[in-house]
C-alpha cells in the first residue's frame, strides 16, 4: 500500500522537475545582473540588499505569471517556496559581483 508521501510524489511530473536546472540559472542570472547595477549605481547597505530582493520578487513574479501560469506546485517540488527562495549561493554571487563592480566604477569616489 502507498504511503502519503509515495502519493505526494507520484503527482510531480518527474520531466518538470529534471528542467529546474533552468530556474536556478535564471536565479543566478538575476543575481549576477542585479549585483551588477547595484555595483555601478554605487549602492551601499541596505540599498544594495533592498536592490537584490527587488529583484529576486521580480524575477519570481515573471517566473510564477509567464512559465508556472499561476501553479508552482505543478513545476516544483517545493511550491511558491521554492520559487521564492533566493538560494544561498545567489546571495553570495549577489555580494561578489556587487562588490567588484562597486570597486571597478568607484574607485576614485
Amino acid at each position: 500500500m502507498a504511503t502519503t508521501t509515495d502519493n505526494a510524489a507520484q503527482l510531480i511530473f518527474a520531466p518538470n522537475v529534471l528542467h529546474n536546472q533552468a530556474l536556478t540559472s535564471v536565479k543566478f542570472l538575476s543575481s549576477c545582473f542585479a549585483g551588477a547595477v547595484a555595483g555601478i549605481l554605487g549602492l551601499e547597505n541596505w540599498l544594495g540588499f533592498a536592490l537584490f530582493i527587488a529583484s529576486i520578487v521580480s524575477t519570481s513574479f515573471i517566473i510564477y505569471a509567464i512559465n508556472c501560469r499561476g501553479k508552482p506546485a505543478k513545476y516544483l517540488a517545493g511550491g511558491l517556496g521554492e520559487l521564492v527562495n533566493p538560494g544561498q549561493d545567489n546571495i553570495f554571487t549577489f555580494i561578489l559581483v556587487w562588490t567588484l563592480f562597486y570597486g571597478i566604477i568607484h574607485v576614485y569616489d
